[in-house]
């Protein structure tokens, strides 16, 4: 999973730790906490920055790069 919404509608990319540090730096955002658990992973997106297709654009084409790049997780298999 590249992205995804939360229940309040605000939006959550995942990236590589060189993008989330750039992506934190930047909008002065930080990592995204779900039920009392920082995941380590994804960051907020500003509510601004939702709004303006043209800038979020290239930080979604990283996200999916990223997660592209990424070990598929290895499946339980029933005997």
């Amino acid at each position: 999973m590249s992205s995804y919404l939360t229940e309040n509608g605000s939006l959550v990319l995942r990236l590589g730790a060189a993008d989330r540090t750039a992506f934190i730096n930047a909008f002065g955002t930080g990592l995204h906490q779900a039920h009392g658990i920082v995941q380590k992973e994804y960051v907020d997106v500003p509510a601004g920055l939702f709004a303006d297709v043209a800038a979020i654009g290239p930080w979604f084409a990283r996200s999916v790069a990223y997660v592209g790049s990424l070990r598929p997780k290895p499946t339980t298999r029933s005997r």
